[in-house]
């Protein structure tokens, strides 16, 4: 049997992005496996911000075979306006008139590939393609206003954990808090993707709908 070829491709840094991203979109009225029972968008986990900021990679997957639309999905951590920098640096290496700001609304480009064929390029740095942080960022936004009390304590708990030597990174944080909170849903623990498939987290949030408008219109659903 002949390899799918998948004309619409997301790059993510991890395993997380990728199993939260299709529940996420597909809470915002888009059906996400085709006729066949395939992905609309294939998802790829590079293992990492490194690979996904390596222009050779980037070369790579702009070339792959019968694409026509690549998206990169990166955490901002601690500093968005060099974390932007660098994929702008190396996506430069084949898309070369990319803008030296990052739009607010996310990044979607009209590019070519080495052979000139065109390609539509898009990158979305979480949260808000502003602010410092993450997907847990991103998800924690997502939590309803009449939990907001309980959000907040969980937020304090992970506070005095911290102050109780909690072996968390101080970059880890938001991961910290938002897990918490979940340990205390009914059931407790979910991963993230099941929170968004049972609206344990809201994926309609207004919050939410900036990435899924840049999602829809990056890859026309």
């Amino acid at each position: 049997m002949a390899k799918k070829v998948f004309p619409k491709k997301l790059l993510v840094e991890g395993n997380e992005d990728k199993r939260v991203i299709p529940e996420l979109i597909e809470k915002n009225d888009v059906i996400w496996v085709d006729e066949e029972n395939h992905p609309i968008v294939q998802i790829q986990a590079l293992d990492g911000y490194e690979k996904l900021t390596d222009p050779d990679e980037l070369a790579v997957q702009l070339d792959a075979s019968g694409l026509q639309i690549l998206g990169i999905l990166i955490d901002a951590d601690e500093q968005p306006d060099s974390r932007w920098q660098s994929i702008r640096n190396a996506a430069r290496k084949s898309i070369p008139d990319l803008p030296s700001q990052l739009p607010e609304a996310g990044l979607i480009h009209q590019a070519q590939n080495s052979i000139g064929d065109p390609i539509k390029f898009g990158i979305w740095l979480m949260p808000d393609n502003r602010l410092q942080g993450m997907l847990e960022t991103f998800l924690a936004n997502l939590i309803e206003d009449d939990k907001q009390e309980l959000w907040q304590y969980a937020q304090e708990a992970t506070q005095i954990a911290a102050t109780k030597f909690a072996p968390f990174k101080l970059t880890h944080t938001d991961k910290a808090n938002l897990y918490t909170w979940l340990a205390w849903q009914a059931p407790p623990g979910r991963q993230l993707h099941q929170a968004i498939q049972e609206r344990i987290l809201q994926p309609q949030h207004p919050t939410a709908q900036a990435f899924v408008r840049w999602f829809k219109n990056l890859y026309n659903v």
